[in-house]
């Protein structure tokens, strides 16, 4: 390089600035995406919250909007504020009690990935390589201090948010379910008066959610009520506990009693009564079990059905003693690994449309029903012409005998059930390899 730049390449490098600030915003859309979909990717605790991941993507893109502003404008950084869907996406992490090092990751990687595309492009597009290297310091100064400025306010606002929300919960209560779900020594005398519930019974464990942001408090009841009625419908031995974890999800646990016969619940029943609560809210239950242990058993398998419902995205009910449930939970803990599992398994059956996914169900019913035509026709209201025609379709699609790998095409085909596109190939080439 050169040695002092001279006012003109000076005046050509801050020129140089504003025109790739303005060209990269021009294709913000599609490198907000890629950047939404490397940060997701890259945060493990985000997985499966669909609404904490649309946050992420409406700050995601907001912040590098604001950045190539500040850089096209030349605006000095103290003067600038996070877009109100970082300050959001920060309330959020913190209701959760999601760390704050998952928020300071999420800019540290939207730093360097700007920076990389903002220096590729001065390289691009300038000739003169000392005016080309001013553009570039100039473009990695200014991210430095955006990301540090921003990432001031947005922890201050993390961590005030999260002093509110605890504020306004019973802090004993939460405090002790804490010990309980974590399976810390407790006194079960004193665990059960801090949090108002029995814990010698069975309990049927709950998770709910809506996406419906509006109107935060009748939500909160609208949840609250909807678990009350799901516990009346179920036949309860009292009150169920009911645990808000932020604006738009919420644990619970239904009682009982000491000596239940436990069964499966009503679908049907349970299915109308979120239905008629209104749109935009999913429940997921664990199996029934009993005491302090079944108490956590059964939430945890609520949470695990709970995954598999998110990213299906369309479940309105979900049991974790459905058949397919319980693996599936296991499945999406490596989305990546089982969507290999499916393209190599399904081969041409793994495609993402909707005649594809007819022959998929009807191969799985026909597996299920033990190769019988009969009785998968029976199970889903088919001819059993029928079923055999998309059976030998199927079969057809994906390019190799019914029973070579068959435990993984039943894996694969159950995944593709309940999973849906999420454990598809993405590339169509993929699904026909």
């Amino acid at each position: 390089m050169g040695g002092e730049l001279s006012p003109e390449q000076r005046r050509l490098a801050a020129l140089r600035v504003a025109e790739v600030a303005k060209t990269v915003g021009a294709e913000l859309p599609s490198l907000g995406r890629a950047l939404h979909a490397e940060i997701a990717d890259s945060i493990p605790e985000l997985r499966g919250d669909d609404v904490i991941l649309e946050l992420l993507r409406a700050s995601t893109e907001s912040n590098v909007e604001t950045f190539l502003h500040v850089a096209q404008h030349d605006i000095h950084v103290d003067d600038v504020r996070p877009p109100p869907a970082a300050i959001e996406y920060a309330h959020r992490l913190a209701q959760r009690a999601i760390s704050a090092n998952a928020l300071l990751r999420a800019y540290r990687i939207g730093q360097n990935r700007v920076l990389d595309w903002a220096v590729a492009e001065v390289a691009a597009t300038e000739r003169d390589r000392d005016v080309a290297f001013a553009a570039s310091q100039a473009f990695r100064t200014t991210t430095f201090a955006y990301v540090d400025r921003i990432a001031e306010q947005v922890v201050a606002e993390y961590e005030a948010e999260r002093e509110r929300w605890l504020a306004n919960r019973n802090t004993v209560r939460t405090a002790m379910l804490t010990t309980i779900l974590t399976g810390r020594d407790h006194d079960l005398g004193t665990a059960e008066s801090a949090i108002g519930y029995r814990l010698r019974q069975h309990h049927l464990g709950v998770v709910i959610w809506t996406s419906d942001e509006h109107g935060v408090p009748s939500e909160l009841r609208r949840m609250e009520s909807l678990v009350a009625a799901i516990g009346e419908a179920v036949d309860a031995d009292g009150p169920a506990l009911f645990l808000p974890q932020d604006r738009s999800l919420a644990w619970g646990w239904i009682p009982l009693g000491r000596s239940r016969d436990c069964h499966r619940i009503d679908r049907d029943a349970v299915t109308r009564l979120i239905t008629d609560a209104g749109p935009g809210v999913g429940v997921a239950f664990g199996r029934p079990h009993s005491a302090t242990v079944g108490f956590r058993r059964t939430h945890q398998e609520a949470q695990r059905a709970h995954v598999v419902a998110s990213i299906a995205g369309d479940l309105l009910v979900t049991d974790f003693d459905d058949a397919g449930v319980q693996l599936c939970s296991l499945l999406a803990r490596d989305l990546e690994a089982t969507r290999d599992l499916v393209a190599s398994t399904l081969g041409g059956l793994a495609a993402d449309d909707e005649n594809t996914a007819l022959m998929r169900a009807t191969l799985l019913a026909f597996l299920k029903a033990g190769s019988s035509y009969v009785a998968a026709a029976e199970v889903i209201h088919l001819h059993k012409n029928t079923v055999k025609y998309r059976v030998d379709k199927a079969i057809d699609a994906r390019g190799r005998p019914l029973d070579d790998d068959r435990l993984n095409l039943e894996i694969a085909l159950t995944a593709c059930h309940w999973l849906g596109s999420a454990v598809l190939p993405r590339d169509r080439r993929q699904a026909r390899a």
